[in-house]
């Protein structure tokens, strides 16, 4: 039975990429590159009153909360992780690798015990959550490492890097050897990983001590399943070293990975991947601007979203699986309601009304659209059908507020009751849901500016072959250091070639000297 999606809600707020959506309850959480995280209801999609986090000085890349959902924690290419007390919106402790480079990626155990992190130091740092401190750093990498995930009991931890290996490590003991390693994890870099949050993955549970389905996504464009499993007894892989059994007894564990199933579809380079709460369906984001969701248990995929305008850099599903939230280097975040085939028999609930707020026809009061304007939203809202007789009678957004059952029936001649409820509940979601314009930047240098690898001001602007501008001798040192892929996408960098920026580096200038007037 399909599984298809239909968009609830789009969130225009940040004014930077989206680069990781997460989870808890009733609220939904947010980072951007433009420093900021924010937290919002998904009842009614509001800004709640600690929102937004401000702590980071640069782009923040990963947010994610605990499991009882009053921690979140979120890590920048400043170097930091903060903890968040999502209640008053206070800094709870603030936590470093001790190189202090950039964090990329962050993860808290299923215990809620550890909290792992993946930066540009090639190493995974390991942080005690209940008193703030840092353990120890799992060193094994060769190149940034950007995906960590736990397994749902917490015994196991998993990282990707850029270099494109896997690794898994002993969570529950802490040893800072790494278990077993794939160097062929995916071609061009890792990035992403996520574990199925219920057990068990096909394989026989007479003999596995314990089985789990690891998801993985990469810059080779696919998607892999992984079966992670630990056997008692003597390890036979020579990737698996022996591992100290948590049963006690002197016992010894083999740990194994792998490959079940590469999963193709996309056409860019994989960002995200999600897991919904029961296991049985995944989400899989991508730089060419969809989502796939897939039966990770069959292999095959049941729905397209065509999601956003620019990379869909993240997604996440809600508690209860009935959401999907994506980001996208658009700045938006757009909520999908996921539904069945089954369930589009029913007629449409209060909250499946299709409104695309980051639509530039929209991005505007109601009162201010245009006939036309309400003609297009018609048809997105599903009832396209009906587009001529609100053209005939000149239905403009102020005339849209007037509309009653009888004017629907008898004017506009819509018969259905089913169809006419509908309308009537989207024009009430319109008028419920002002338009959100961006905010204000803080002031300060404009963060375009800044060099996305020194986060300090450009001298000599360069645009390397991602798109993006960095100052001439950061990238090209990244480059002299042997890495390929790019310190924004993590996508591989197609050439070598930096093209002076000369119009931002006028706008640079321009602006030291305004501010040496001043």
């Amino acid at each position: 039975m399909s599984t298809l999606a239909t968009l609830l809600h789009t969130i225009s707020s940040h004014s930077g990429d989206i680069n990781c959506v997460s989870f808890s309850g009733k609220v939904l959480a947010t980072c951007s590159g433009d420093k900021s995280v924010r937290l919002w209801n998904i009842d009614d999609y509001q800004e709640l009153p600690a929102s937004p986090l401000l702590g980071h000085t640069y782009y923040v890349h990963d947010c994610v909360f605990s499991a009882f959902g009053t921690l979140l924690a979120s890590c920048s290419r400043d170097g930091k992780v903060i903890l968040w007390d999502i209640k008053s919106g206070d800094k709870i402790a603030t936590l470093q690798h001790p190189s202090k480079t950039g964090i990329r990626t962050c993860q808290f155990s299923p215990n809620t015990t550890l909290l792992a992190t993946g930066g540009d130091d090639d190493a995974i740092g390991l942080f005690d959550v209940s008193t703030k401190t840092f353990i120890r750093c799992l060193e094994g990498h060769d190149a940034s490492v950007v995906a960590v995930a736990f397994t749902p009991d917490s015994s196991y931890l998993v990282s990707g890097s850029t270099n494109g290996d896997l690794r898994l490590w002993d969570a529950q003991f802490g040893h800072s050897k790494c278990l077993l390693y794939e160097l062929d994890g995916h071609d061009l870099g890792v990035a992403c990983c996520e574990f199925s949050p219920t057990y068990g993955s096909g394989a026989s549970q007479d003999v596995v001590q314990a089985s789990f389905l690891l998801a993985t996504g990469g810059n080779d464009n696919n998607v892999k399943l992984w079966d992670v499993m630990s056997f008692p007894g003597t390890a036979n892989q020579k990737n698996a070293p022996l591992r100290p059994s948590s049963q006690g007894g002197g016992k010894q564990t083999d740990v194994h990975l792998n490959l079940r199933v590469t999963l193709t579809g996309h056409e860019a380079p994989v960002m995200s991947v999600s897991f919904a709460p029961n296991g049985k369906i995944l989400a899989s984001a991508s730089g060419d601007k969809s989502v796939i969701i897939w039966d990770p248990l069959k292999g095959v995929p049941l729905h397209t979203i065509d999601a956003h305008s620019r990379y869909v850099t993240c997604c996440a599903f809600s508690s209860n699986g009935r959401l999907l939230a994506t980001g996208s280097n658009d700045k938006t975040v757009k909520v999908w309601k996921m539904t069945t085939e089954a369930d589009l028999e029913d007629d449409c609930g209060p909250d499946e009304v299709l409104i695309d707020f980051s639509d530039q026809q929209f991005a505007k009061p109601y009162k201010e659209w245009s006939i036309d304007d309400v003609c297009s939203w018609i048809g997105q809202i599903g009832l396209s059908q009906y587009e001529e007789n609100f053209r005939t009678h000149a239905i403009d957004g102020t005339e849209l507020l007037t509309l009653s059952h009888e004017t629907l029936e008898k004017d506009l001649k819509i018969v259905a009751l089913g169809h006419r409820n509908k309308l009537l509940r989207a024009v009430k979601y319109i008028k419920e849901h002002p338009i959100i314009q961006p905010k204000d930047q803080e002031s300060g240098i404009p963060n375009e500016f800044l060099c996305p690898i020194t986060c300090e001001m450009m001298k000599e602007p360069v645009i390397a072959s991602d798109g993006y501008t960095y100052e001439r001798v950061a990238i090209a040192a990244w480059m002299t250091k042997g890495k390929q892929n790019s310190p924004m996408t993590n996508a591989p960098l197609p050439n070598k070639t930096l093209t002076p920026n000369r119009s931002l580096k006028m706008l640079i200038q321009r602006y030291q000297q305004g501010t040496d007037m001043s």
